[in-house]
């Protein structure tokens, strides 16, 4: 394969993992000679490459890590270091070092290490976010992960579960990770459609992924698990589709779904630094970190729902392309249209009396117009209790308004700085951002707000079961890959209206696989149920009460299970990249 100029080749490998050390062995190094065959330069391998990650105790677990300096290390160091290549592995490790509740004066984690092409060890991650049966007899990071300065770039290292919420991605590419390695033990298959695309999406970064095939299951229990959980066996096998991905969420190497492959792509790491959106917005720049406070401080449970939330409620996008009054009589003419069809929640795109969002410099004081567009916005809603979400610029602010029969009930202005609407744009203190319905809490997100993952936790961690979005992306991946992503991270409906774009995310109620289930398993997760828009108005159902179903499995709660100890790099003023701690010898 020719090498394209410039750039880096990696791999990402995937193969079946069993019970059998020695055969596990062989499968790790015969993935590192092919992918020293095609001429990488780094290769990433599945997670918990030693042993499945099914131990009957912690006694069981502890015999099976592996050790630092132990044969099983050992091998893939000397691999590494004869093909003179850099290899990211991942494998229950055990040592030295009392863990809490643990009484046998060992740590056993789900640690991430990478191998330099002299075999030394350049760093380790421990897992930060255990799924599932991990947290009954592994013990989670104490530390955040390393970002590595290499010949190849700056690297960081996450695994699986890590991957399904963003704090452990942000953080590294916040501290100057320009590529993220992720090793997966996931039969999921919204891992490679969604989970994996949208990290490297959202930070502007490339993500090496590498899952397994095969059984994630000892085979002696994966008849009676399959027969208990009502899902076909081959559910329980590692979904593959290992891939590798560019800083704008495009796949560039995707491995098949259950074959042993490796598979490889020339990648620029250097491209990961440049954080700018098509307007010159500059991603990471336009962060808040004084407003993320909560994200990073221990769960706290949200102010009580007044009531009891719906199971089901309608809810409406809108697509209205019109200009000035000729934009506000025909939003007026769909709200009324939405409202009668029993839509409790109706959501305009951003700035929606102007083209694609956007409202010129030269515009005159849209003062007067803004009054009219709320009063007939309230007045289309008369003798109803729907609610309509949308944005307008109010003294000199982009602001968002969700208005009823009466009237705004809640204003809250576009928080992240923007280079499209510089005019309209201004940093304020933060304010409420829900409002209570008789059906559930709805939080508003205001324009380029929703590139911003951290927007949406703070919507969660305030109680919200549904969020009304109004933003008109400028790249594919934000109503691609972002607000399904924001939906499925967070277990809340998302409502989401563009200029052109928008969709319905609502919350499935065949959540996670170890919780009972309706119907057949679709091999989706966490994934929601989406509606695109079609045509000027599209309804569709939501699922308020379903937003208090977090755990994606057992003890593995998707919002308040997030790694907020170790989440500093997203309330830093200026993460940088701090030095790289002294390797853990092995």
């Amino acid at each position: 394969m020719a090498r394209v100029a410039g750039s880096v080749r990696v791999a990402a490998a995937q193969f079946a993992v069993g019970e059998d050390q020695g055969a596990n062995l062989a499968a790790v190094l015969r993935a590192i000679d092919e992918a020293a065959a095609s001429d990488a330069e780094l290769v990433v391998l599945p997670e918990f490459c030693n042993h499945l990650s099914w131990y009957r105790d912690r006694a069981h677990a502890l015999r099976e890590a592996c050790r630092p300096g132990g044969p099983f290390l050992a091998a893939v160091a000397q691999a590494a270091a004869g093909h003179r290549m850099f290899v990211k592995l991942h494998v229950t490790l055990a040592t030295e070092g009392a863990a809490p509740d643990r009484d046998d004066g060992m740590r056993i984690t789900a640690a991430s290490l990478l191998f330099g092409p002299d075999g030394v060890l350049l760093g380790r991650a421990d897992k930060q976010t255990l799924m599932g049966s991990e947290n009954d007899h592994l013990d989670p990071a104490d530390t955040a992960g390393p970002v590595i300065d290499t010949a190849l770039g700056r690297l960081g290292m996450y695994s699986c579960m890590e991957g399904v919420v963003n704090e452990v991605c942000r953080g590294l590419a916040l501290r100057g990770a320009q590529v993220l390695l992720n090793s997966l033990n996931s039969f999921a298959l919204d891992e490679a459609s969604l989970h994996i695309p949208v990290r490297a999406a959202e930070n502007k970064v490339w993500v090496v992924a590498a899952n397994k095939i095969g059984p994630l299951i000892p085979d002696g229990h994966l008849a009676t698990v399959s027969a208990g959980l009502g899902v076909p066996p081959e559910a329980l096998h590692g979904a593959g589709e290992s891939q590798i991905v560019r800083p704008d969420g495009t796949v560039v190497a995707r491995a098949p779904r259950t074959r042993e492959a490796v598979v490889v792509a020339d990648i620029e790491p250097a491209a990961a630094d440049d954080k700018q959106r098509p307007d010159g917005t500059d991603l990471f720049a336009a962060r808040r970190p004084w407003l993320y406070g909560p994200i990073a401080s221990e769960p706290r449970p949200p102010a009580p729902f007044p009531a009891e939330r719906a199971a089901s409620v309608t809810v409406a996008v809108l697509r209205s392309a019109g200009q000035d009054e000729a934009a506000l009589d025909e939003a007026v003419g769909l709200v009324a249209r939405a409202a009668a069809a029993g839509a409790r929640l109706i959501v305009l795109p951003e700035l929606f009396l102007w083209p694609d969002g956007v409202v010129p410099g030269d515009a005159p004081d849209p003062s007067s117009l803004m009054a009219a567009a709320v009063d007939a916005l309230a007045e289309a809603l008369r003798g109803t209790d729907a609610l309509v979400a949308c944005t307008l610029p109010e003294a000199g602010v982009h602001t968002g308004l969700l208005i009823d029969a009466g009237g705004p009930v809640l204003r809250v202005p576009q928080l992240h700085s923007s280079a499209r609407h510089s005019g309209w744009a201004v940093e304020k203190p933060a304010p409420p951002l829900t409002h209570d319905t008789s059906w559930g809490r709805v939080a508003l997100v205001v324009g380029d707000d929703a590139l911003h993952p951290e927007t949406f936790r703070l919507a969660a961690l305030a109680g919200a079961d549904t969020v009304a979005v109004c933003h008109t992306g400028a790249e594919p991946w934000e109503h691609t890959l972002g607000l399904p992503e924001r939906s499925a991270e967070n277990r809340i409906n998302v409502v989401a209206a563009g200029h052109g774009q928008g969709a319905i995310h609502a919350l499935p109620e065949n959540f996670g696989l170890w919780q009972s289930r309706e119907g057949g398993f679709t091999g989706r997760i966490s994934h929601p149920l989406t509606t695109p828009a079609a045509g000027p108005l599209t309804l569709a159902a939501v699922h308020p009460d379903q937003a208090a179903r977090r755990l994606v499995s057992r003890r593995t709660d998707l919002v308040d299970g997030r790694p907020w100890r170790l989440a500093g790099a997203l309330i830093a003023p200026d993460p940088g990249a701090p030095a790289v701690p002294e390797p853990r010898t092995t």
